[in-house]
């Protein structure tokens, strides 16, 4: 059995600015304050953005204030779904991939990205991405603020669900930033990283990841991951 862990943002989809749109509302809902500034996102999980956007505004976030923030912001993903179908789209090749992926023997895919769970089904589905993902048994934003932990806690639970212990190198993490790569090698787990965001083919290649590719466009360099073919 082989599982594959897929990062969202940059890695699958784009939101073209509705994302952090729905981020600047649900922050100004729950704080009380406008977002003036946002942390940096790339990589990073949504309590720690939610966090460090706190800390650039003077706040002092809490659990409490991330998880009404979390709450919140899975129902305006949901309402905005039309909007992020207008103006977001789907990366070349993904939906592809993904089938092309599914198509294998014994094989899973999950996702293991900092948005919260809500979010993250929302987006995949907006953009016919949901079909082939067990989104149960990935690793979302409100599991823990480290991605590190995000990806053994997606082992964890599709190894439960599965009942089929899966090792590291049973495992592929794709995605598109260092942060992904680091969160991969940290669980040695192997890693294709695509240059289809901000960090270039070189960036990534520095980073260490195993495999890189520009980007999800051609399905080979996943299914040679896989199959070994």
């Amino acid at each position: 059995m082989k599982l594959v862990l897929w990062d969202i943002d940059h890695t699958l989809i784009a939101t073209r600015g509705v994302g952090r749109e729905i981020f600047g509302y649900c922050f100004e809902q729950v704080t009380g304050h406008p977002m003036r500034e946002q942390a940096a996102v790339d990589g990073m999980t949504e309590p720690v953005i939610f966090r460090e956007t706190a800390k650039f505004h003077g706040i002092t976030s809490d659990r409490t204030m991330f998880e009404a923030f979390a709450r919140l912001s899975a129902e305006q993903h949901q309402l905005r779904a039309g909007e992020l179908r207008e103006r977001g789209h789907a990366l070349p090749g993904t939906a592809r991939v993904l089938a092309a992926v599914a198509a294998l023997d014994e094989v899973e895919q999950t996702v293991v990205t900092g948005n919260i769970r809500g979010a993250a089904e929302t987006k995949l589905w907006v953009f016919g991405l949901d079909t082939h993902i067990r989104f149960a048994i990935g690793g979302y934003g409100e599991d823990d603020d480290e991605r590190a932990e995000l990806v053994r806690m997606a082992i964890r639970r599709a190894s439960h669900s599965l009942n089929t212990p899966l090792a590291p190198q049973d495992v592929l993490l794709v995605g598109d930033t260092p942060a992904d790569v680091a969160a991969a090698k940290a669980n040695n787990v192997p890693v294709l990283a695509v240059a289809t965001g901000r960090s270039t083919v070189t960036e990534l290649q520095k980073a260490e990841a195993d495999l890189v590719a520009p980007d999800l466009e051609d399905p080979s360099p996943i299914i040679r991951a896989l199959t070994g073919r």
